[in-house]
């Protein structure tokens, strides 16, 4: 079972790899872009020392940067280790996925090799899994475009924790490795086209030949590329795209020449496309393939001139980052979401409810008097008493206008059915699972968790919230109910958990006690959680333990 504080850290752990990964597009050129690789290992990923070795164009790799020690980096920086010796050590040691590891049991027998080494001596460690001085662990980054052309080695050591990295960590890795060859290959096709373009700035008189160039550079860019009329009335208008937009977006040029790329992208992202600039705009949006289905792309803009003094155009290179934001998305889920049931966890269920609640208390309803007032103008009246003009209850969100509003949560009173429906807090501790546990063990227990969960989530409906606290607690969010509704609903969750559940041949069995709290502005989320889970104890002890049985 996780630590309640592991999501918070994974948590952080996904910011600081985000930001590793944002800061590779920043470098303007290839060494730069291979500093901030070498850099980003050391601020974002929790090692020590980072190397970044690149192939050259004779197949052998150069150290091309070194971030952690400035020493090693002036020893060892623009060595040449020869390819023979580095395929001999991407062969060697444990393959954890696309990363090797090389223990320093086995990693002796490369001291004497000519690969390029920095390393100190060290005692054996004290236990399994922590990190050696003579460790190795290397991140292979390959050329995108589907192959597996190896494009260079990240090589990392000393990890800050000490340890060998977990799974987390491993992945976080090769996720960089990935994102670092794309910003390589981007940087060596950057440079590529600066020099066709400044060759068609500068060489009117080879117009022909620098057109050439472009041309190549254009139509064989691994990643998307489109050129676009500027101003008058066809401005956006597509007017050439090379084979990779063309593959990317499952359309034939002819048919790209009939669009811009604002009928291409997303309703929600037509936002972001409008404030990209012209000339050095960024954005990340979704563009539409032919089957209908979406595509996340990272769009970079230039502008060229067709010639001097002649009719500007928009140069888009346009790259597919679908699978990063799929690892984006899936790290969030993960961070988010228990890993045993695919609930909600902790963390995201506080997040839900404070988005629900303020700290200011529910205002008495306004008077007929000041809301006249309200209805007249009289603004100041109306936010004093947390009515609003427009006829809704609320206060105003500081920063906006008196129009702005929040809809307080109220709590239904339970001893007289007024009608008020409120956000109801049913916090439910699982009867008889500790003994299934001590009996049957944990993968009977986990079993019981996730059809416990399972029973809970078709028992609600769409727009409600059920999540995993930890242990056997679950809690169930569902607005819009009086207090007679969630008692039903409780019966409802409770009768839904009492039947057998079958594990592994075996049928067994237990109960559920709710307790039905209610959130309220003016709480806080701890508070409105303390609540139901008092309410549930009260009510677990006025059940005799006959109905509470389970085993």
């Amino acid at each position: 079972m996780e630590a309640e504080s592991e999501p918070y850290v994974r948590l952080a752990t996904m910011r600081q790899l985000h930001q590793a990964v944002a800061d590779l597009n920043t470098a303007r050129s290839l060494a730069d872009t291979l500093q901030t690789v070498a850099d980003g290992i050391v601020a974002g990923l929790g090692y020590e020392l980072g190397c970044v070795n690149l192939v050259r164009p004779d197949g052998d790799l150069v150290i091309a940067a070194f971030a952690g020690n400035a020493a090693a980096e002036a020893l060892i920086t623009g060595r040449v280790g020869s390819r023979a010796s580095w395929e001999r050590r991407l062969s060697m040691g444990e393959a954890w996925d696309d990363l090797r590891f090389i223990p320093h049991t086995e990693g002796w027998v490369l001291l004497d090799d000519d690969v390029p080494q920095w390393h100190t001596e060290g005692p054996e460690p004290r236990f399994e899994d922590e990190w050696h001085p003579l460790d190795r662990l290397y991140a292979p980054m390959y050329a995108s475009g589907g192959g597996r052309d190896l494009l260079g080695v990240i090589s990392v050591d000393r990890p800050r924790n000490g340890r060998r990295p977990g799974a987390w960590g491993r992945e976080a890795l090769q996720m960089y490795a990935s994102q670092a060859a794309i910003a390589i290959s981007n940087a060596r096709l950057r440079a590529n086209m600066q020099r066709a373009l400044v060759r068609l700035e500068r060489e009117q008189q080879a117009l022909r030949a620098s057109e050439e160039s472009f041309r190549q550079a254009f139509e064989y860019a691994p990643s998307g590329m489109a050129i676009a009329e500027m101003g008058g009335d066809q401005h956006g208008r597509l007017l050439r795209t090379n084979d990779a937009l063309c593959r990317l977006l499952g359309r034939p040029a002819s048919v790209l020449r009939r669009y811009s790329f604002a009928d291409l992208v997303h309703p929600e992202d037509i936002g972001t496309l409008l404030r990209t600039s012209a000339e050095g705009g960024r954005a990340e949006l979704r563009l539409s393939r032919r089957d209908g289905t979406y595509l996340w792309v990272s769009l970079r803009n230039s502008v060229v001139a067709d010639a001097a003094d002649g009719p500007r155009f928009l140069l888009t290179h346009v790259e597919d980052i679908e699978e990063r934001k799929r690892h984006e998305l899936n790290l969030a889920h993960r961070a988010s979401h228990d890993a045993l049931t695919g609930l909600p966890n902790s963390a995201e269920l506080k997040s839900r409810l404070s988005a629900r609640i303020c700290e200011r208390p529910h205002s008495p309803a306004a008077t007929a008097i000041e809301a006249l007032d309200a209805a007249y103008g009289d603004v100041e009246s109306s936010l004093t008493h947390g009515y609003q003009a427009d006829g809704y209850e609320g206060e105003a969100i500081p920063g906006g206008g008196p129009f702005d509003h929040h809809v307080h949560t109220v709590a239904p009173d339970p001893e007289h059915d007024d009608g008020t429906k409120g956000l109801a807090v049913l916090f439910c501790d699982l009867d008889g699972f500790k003994s299934i546990n001590d009996r049957f063990g944990h993968h009977t227990g986990d079993a019981v968790l996730i059809e416990v969960a399972r029973r809970l989530s078709t028992c609600v409906r769409d727009g409600d919230t059920v999540a995993r606290l930890g242990g056997d607690e679950f809690v169930v969010l569902a607005d819009g109910l009086g207090a007679a509704d969630a008692a039903d609903l409780a019966v409802r969750l409770r009768n839904a958990i009492i039947p057998p559940i079958r594990v592994d041949g075996r049928a067994v069995r237990v109960g559920a006690s709710f307790g039905i709290g209610w959130a309220e502005c003016g709480m806080s989320v701890e508070e409105v959680l303390r609540s139901a889970d008092q309410r549930m104890y009260v009510e677990k002890r006025s059940r005799s333990k006959v109905h509470r049985r389970a085993g």
